[in-house]
């Protein structure tokens, strides 16, 4: 942090103080305020301005560790809270084992923010903070998006949802991009606030300078992609909202009521013929793919509306010593014809497969219903009548490299189908939503959303959000989308800036490394 010697009592050592505690925890409540549903995504161009204070005079990497630790588990304690709802409503968990299990999650989100920490004081005598804060971070949330089946939610750049023209920056860099132009922006402060020279003021003048080319480009790529699309074929959309309790959505009692709440809803708003219906994951309480009542009585309903019916439903393979169970997505024609079936690729531990269950046997009953899932095929689009889209069941709509799969294999439209139930009036519905919407920029294409519980959307190519549902409500809606096809970086290239900063950062540690033996061995022939 060769921006940090400058300032007063740079490179002093010093323990960890009260202070330096204070400001690393002030970090991590500016961080948690960043994303919704209390939160505003401004906040976190100076979230991390307290833990760069915090970490100013510190030499140890223990202790940046430490101090870094700290602000991600009070960061991360406030965005995912909603885990202890979870654990304790469907888990059948005590609290005082519900609370306990969200802070090892928050514990282990930690220590990506403990080694970002550790890492700057490493590099502060070989690379400028205004470099090394932005590289590290990215690197670091790639790796925790990516490990252990990979946790991306809400990282950082996704607190700028709402930001319109900033975030049109991530159909060139995804959400890693905007978590890169965060960092840069927290480094511009923390010089103009600490050191108030002239170098610091250059340096703030040229992020800002940055800032300002990233918003002249949301500015022109916006009008770029709405003239791409204003002579587009259209078609209707329906997002039927069932509001279906996760207490009784599996209970056979209640299987007919579930399905006349569908059907009464998509039946009572009209959609013009060739449109699209969409149900939310899991909306029906049985086997779509076997004959019988339930199965008539759904087929029916595309034939009625002359329209094609996307449908989320548990689906199986195999009978006997072996069936393997699918959450997937059936897509009926007008004619009432199963056109196509997507099987979820990526499945979430613990919610829909169960690693490890010998060893806590008692995780194993977040995966209601049918049990463990298995993992669909590949991120394949499903056709529809010359028209290809992009099926992403829940958790999927927040990872990147579904949609560029999707966009790269020609889809028109990408479909993101939930069920929020589990979550409750909790902020994880409200972030789960903000997340998807960067699915729409980075391919440049509609995304229609259709929630259980809400909050159901239909976003545009540049994020906007048309229209979208309150949460807990039986409702459904109605829209348009259309359809063209431009081009994105990011789809054709994907992370190259993840990819440029983790080749810096080995070739400085080389670098670091090589100079090192070579004191060393002049000290020895000394």
């Amino acid at each position: 942090m060769k921006n940090d010697d400058a300032t007063p009592g740079a490179g002093k050592s010093a323990g960890i103080g009260r202070q330096q505690v204070f400001f690393a925890l002030l970090s991590g409540i500016l961080l948690f305020l960043s994303f919704p549903k209390y939160g505003l995504g401004f906040i976190a161009w100076i979230a991390f301005v307290p833990l760069f204070i915090a970490l100013r005079n510190v030499t140890s990497l223990r202790s940046a560790f430490f101090l870094g630790w700290l602000a991600g588990l009070c960061a991360y304690s406030g965005i995912v809270y909603w885990i202890v709802f979870v654990v304790v409503h469907y888990g059948s968990l005590p609290l005082t084992l519900g609370i306990p299990i969200m802070l090892l999650l928050a514990s282990y989100l930690g220590f990506y923010f403990a080694v970002f920490s550790a890492g700057l004081v490493y590099f502060r005598s070989k690379i400028p903070l205004i470099l090394a804060a932005p590289g590290i971070w990215v690197c670091l949330e790639y790796i925790k998006s990516h490990l252990f089946t990979g946790f991306p939610w809400e990282n950082l750049g996704y607190s700028q949802f709402r930001n319109l023209f900033l975030l049109q920056f991530a159909d060139i860099a995804g959400v890693y991009g905007l978590s890169f132009l965060i960092l840069l922006l927290n480094v511009a402060f923390f010089a103009i606030l600490t050191q108030k020279n002239k170098k610091s003021f250059v340096l703030a003048g040229m992020v800002f300078l940055v800032w300002s080319g990233v918003y002249a480009y949301g500015i022109q790529r916006i009008s770029q992609v709405t003239q791409a699309y204003q002579n587009g074929q259209s078609m209707n959309v329906s997002l039927i909202q069932g509001n279906i309790d996760q207490s009784v959505k599996w209970n056979q009692q209640y299987q007919n009521q579930i399905l006349n709440t569908y059907e009464e809803l998509t039946l009572h708003h009209s959609i013009q013929p060739k449109g699209l219906i969409v149900w939310p994951e899991t909306a029906v309480p049985f086997y779509l793919q076997e004959q019988g009542d339930f199965q008539r009585k759904v087929i029916a309903l595309p034939v009625r509306t002359e329209s094609w019916l996307l449908v989320g439903s548990v689906s199986y393979t195999g009978k006997g010593t072996h069936t393997d169970y699918f959450n997937s997505a059936f897509l009926l024609s007008p004619s009432g014809d199963i056109a196509g079936k997507y099987d979820k690729v990526h499945l979430v531990p613990y919610g829909e497969y169960v690693p490890l269950k010998t060893v806590f046997p008692f995780i194993s009953r977040l995966a209601q219903g049918i049990g463990d899932f298995a993992q669909g095929m590949g991120f394949k689009p499903l056709d529809m009548g010359g028209r290809k889209i992009g099926i992403l069941i829940c958790y999927e709509g927040i990872l990147p490299e579904a949609g560029r799969k999707y966009k790269n294999a020609s889809a028109d439209l990408l479909v993101n189908i939930t069920n929020d139930a589990w979550f409750g009036a909790t902020s994880a519905p409200y972030q789960h939503l903000s997340m998807s919407i960067f699915r729409a920029v980075e391919t440049r294409l509609f995304l229609v959303r259709a929630a259980n519980t809400g909050i159901s959307a239909i976003v545009d190519p540049t994020g906007q959000i048309i229209a979208k549902t309150s949460i807990f409500q039986k409702d459904q809606l109605s829209g348009t989308v259309k359809f063209a096809t431009v081009p994105t970086i990011y789809a054709q290239y994907g992370d190259i800036l993840v990819w440029t900063c983790f080749i810096c950062l080995a070739v400085v540690v080389f670098i670091s490394i090589q100079g090192r033996k070579k004191c060393q061995q002049k000290t020895f022939k000394k």
